[in-house]
């Protein structure tokens, strides 16, 4: 798989068919946000919410990036994947408009966790991180799957 950049996006493009197809790249993807879900899961049930946190806002961010891959599309920066998400899928009303709003509050939550000094994350902060990763992990994968089988 070949990446060319233009204005901060890539735009991959298949040259080797031993890499791999654009569906395996979706299904990848999916996968790791499921992974890192089951990462917030396991760090939730001993406590360590601003870990579970991040885990839960990455397991958005991957299913967000598997829709991109639908398009063969990749972002540098996660602001640009969120951005460009909310542009083509939830203004447009493919997703519901509260999935962003979701998403924007997981966003600011996993930096709070990651990088203020004293902040504190709360059982039922990071249970309604968990709950959004999960919800955006199954209505990603349910319309992921809905465009492969139309290829």
């Amino acid at each position: 798989m070949r990446m060319s950049i233009e204005k901060g996006l890539f735009y991959m493009t298949q040259h080797d068919d031993r890499i791999g197809t654009k569906k395996d790249l979706v299904l990848y993807r999916l996968q790791t946000a499921e992974d890192a879900l089951r990462s917030a899961q396991i760090l939730f049930s001993v406590k360590e919410y601003k870990s579970a946190n991040n885990r839960a806002y990455y397991a958005i961010f991957y299913a967000v990036n598997a829709i991109h891959a639908l398009g063969s599309k990749a972002y540098r920066r996660h602001k640009d994947a969120i951005a460009n998400f909310n542009k083509e899928y939830i203004k447009t009303e493919i997703f519901p408009r509260d999935i962003g709003r979701k998403i924007g509050e997981a966003e600011e939550i996993r930096h709070a966790s990651d990088y203020d000094d004293f902040y504190i994350a709360s059982r039922e902060e990071t249970e309604r991180q968990i709950n959004t990763a999960e919800e955006v992990i199954r209505i990603v994968r349910k319309y992921c799957e809905k465009q492969l089988n139309s290829l």
